[in-house]
């Protein structure tokens, strides 16, 4: 997924006539009127070993955190945060620990340095049906 990432990012940078702004695994591109870019924040993959309280193995966890902003006239953030648990969860129907994932997807809009509005959709095996936020984000 990543690699598709940069791919249509350097495909595209170079349909817009976009230039590299820095040097990085994933690069900042800005079109040299202003008005659009893209901005990588934090992209983070992490991988956990889960043990409870009594040290019994609760399998393994892996989670992708990316942030990334983005200009189109406007600057927005669009962040990416799935946790994905293998036999973690126990199931008592199954008698097991089965793989579950939570998975949040947000746009963010920047009103002042302190507010923002935001919108996500939060797509897990815990719900039956995706759930949709609309709120507002205070930054200390």
């Amino acid at each position: 997924m990543r690699q598709l990432v940069l791919l249509v990012c350097m495909f595209t940078a170079g349909l817009a006539g976009l230039t590299r702004c820095q040097a990085g695994i994933i690069p900042s591109l800005e079109a040299p009127s202003g008005k659009l870019g893209f901005y990588p924040i934090s992209n983070e993959v992490s991988f956990y070993k889960n043990v409870d309280d009594a040290a019994e193995d609760r399998g393994e966890t892996l989670q992708i955190i990316s942030i990334n902003s983005f200009r189109l006239w406007t600057t927005f953030n669009f962040e990416f945060t799935g946790d994905f648990n293998f036999d973690c969860s126990y199931d008592p129907e199954v008698g097991d620990y089965i793989d579950d994932h939570y998975i949040e997807l947000s746009i963010v809009k920047p009103v002042t340095s302190f507010v923002s509005l935001n919108v996500q959709r939060i797509i897990s095996t815990f719900e039956p049906e995706p759930v949709n936020q609309f709120g507002v984000r205070l930054v200390f």
